[in-house]
């Protein structure tokens, strides 16, 4: 796969737009206060971790990179399974340290509601 040939402006939308997605998902006004009371009442910093935050970055990049790289090669299929194998992955880890349902819904639906604006990006750039 030659990734001088990946729609690059595509993969940057989409980084973007997930790593936003992300903050308004989290958000008190959408799904922070579920989160929250479904992560074992976390108390939220008073400024978000630098790496964590780096983190999710590069996660969300990596995510858009692997969509980028399956447009590239006319198997968007795959990258569909990709998103879908995050999302279970994050559940079963929310799952596994006791999250409840819908927090775990929470992170999972984020996943995939970043995916899907990732593969959206390559449709419309």
């Amino acid at each position: 796969m030659d990734v001088l040939l990946m729609n690059w402006p595509a993969v940057a939308l989409g980084t973007i737009a997930a790593f936003a997605l992300g903050m308004v998902w989290f958000s008190p006004k959408v799904f922070g206060k579920t989160w929250i009371e479904g992560s074992h009442n976390i108390q939220v910093p008073d400024t978000p971790p630098k790496l964590a935050m780096l983190l999710q970055f590069l996660g969300t990049f990596a995510l858009a990179f692997v969509v980028g790289m399956t447009e590239t090669n006319a198997a968007i299929g795959t990258a569909i399974v990709a998103i879908l194998a995050v999302a279970l992955i994050v559940a079963g880890m929310d799952l596994f340290s006791q999250k409840t349902g819908r927090a775990t819904l929470v992170d999972a639906g984020y996943v995939v509601t970043g995916g899907v604006l990732m593969i959206l990006a390559q449709g419309v750039l």
